[in-house]
């Protein structure tokens, strides 16, 4: 049995106004995604925002690179 996902509190908010200013979607980023979505205890307002980025990324704004972090 794996291990519960805990997603940490504001955690995707934070990550929609970085991805959002960056342009990017990191390896890290998408794991957030992964847990957030796994969790399924999201608010309307998270679901919004994930759809959001979604769309984005369908849409080219955005674009995933394979990186860990942009920071480095």
């Amino acid at each position: 049995m794996s291990p519960p996902v805990l997603l940490l509190p504001g955690a995707i908010s934070d990550l929609f106004a970085y991805a959002s200013t960056s342009g990017t979607l990191t390896l890290a980023d998408r794991y957030g995604l992964m847990a957030a979505l796994l969790e399924d205890s999201l608010t309307e307002e998270e679901r919004m925002a994930i759809d959001r980025l979604l769309r984005s990324l369908y849409r080219g704004r955005m674009k995933i690179i394979n990186e860990l972090s942009v920071l480095a």
